[in-house]
């Protein structure tokens, strides 16, 4: 199926007036918009249309928001898919995100949230979709470790560092050029660490406006500046017990980096 140019973004949720209020935003800001009033009819306008964004309520009647996020990404894994809730909670919100949302909204929350968000998944989309490559199953011979696969020295040097580092309380840089599978690397210290039944969270840097970094990595209280109407915490609270990884660090401002 051929993408059609303007992005198209589903929206489940029980609440009619939200669905409303939601689809209406969203047209106005130029995308196309499909509603559903539960995670069953949203599961069948997954499959009618080529969607590019879902945005579901987490509690819903038949089937449930953390159900249709694993179909939407079982379908596509760089879908990016945002979950609203009104149980706002730092359980809630890693849950979802280590099953694999991209976000989350608590409600009530206004329009400029939503359309800040739903920028930044899009846009994250675009990149994941730019750098893609082509992964194929490894076979018997390759050799693989650590879901890396080759036995050239430098990627046996690689798996020798990685036994070192995995399990160690420490910060790792990862370094190369796009494509040669940094993620992979930082997934493998996360899954071959005492870590790995803490969240994994990702954080695309290269994805979030210079404005909004500060509130993205570290969160912020109800009432800390005008929009903001409930508590959000932020990646590293997130990241609490597992391993945070900041991907395209470099694009980070100089005086985050610091």
């Amino acid at each position: 199926m051929i993408p059609p140019e303007r992005k198209q973004i589903l929206v489940v949720d029980d609440e009619a007036n939200l669905r409303r209020v939601l689809a209406a935003q969203l047209t106005r800001d130029g995308y196309d918009v499909h509603v559903a009033e539960d995670g069953e009819a949203g599961l069948a306008l997954l499959r009618e249309h080529h969607i590019d964004l879902v945005i579901t309520d987490l509690r819903m009647p038949k089937v449930d928001g953390m159900d249709l996020l694993r179909a939407a990404l079982r379908d596509d894994p760089a879908r990016p898919v945002l979950m609203i809730t009104a149980h706002g909670t730092v359980e809630t919100a890693v849950e979802a995100l280590k099953t694999g949302a991209f976000d989350y909204l608590t409600k009530p929350f206004d329009q400029d949230e939503v359309r800040i968000v739903v920028r930044k998944a899009l846009r994250t989309r675009e990149l994941a979709s730019r750098d893609a490559t082509r992964v194929e199953e490894p076979r018997e011979d390759t050799g693989a470790r650590f879901g890396i696969i080759g036995q050239s020295q430098p990627i046996l040097d690689i798996y020798a560092v990685l036994e070192r580092v995995a399990d160690t309380p420490t910060t790792v840089l990862v370094t190369g050029e796009s494509g040669t599978g940094k993620e992979l690397v930082a997934r493998a210290l996360h899954e071959n660490s005492s870590r790995n039944e803490g969240p994994f969270i990702k954080v695309n840097c290269a994805a979030i406006p210079k404005d909004l970094m500060e509130a993205e990595l570290f969160g912020y209280e109800r009432g800390a500046f005008t929009g903001a109407v409930a508590s959000k915490p932020g990646r590293f609270e997130l990241a609490t017990g597992g391993t945070l990884f900041l991907d395209e660090i470099g694009e980070l401002p100089i005086d985050m980096q610091v």
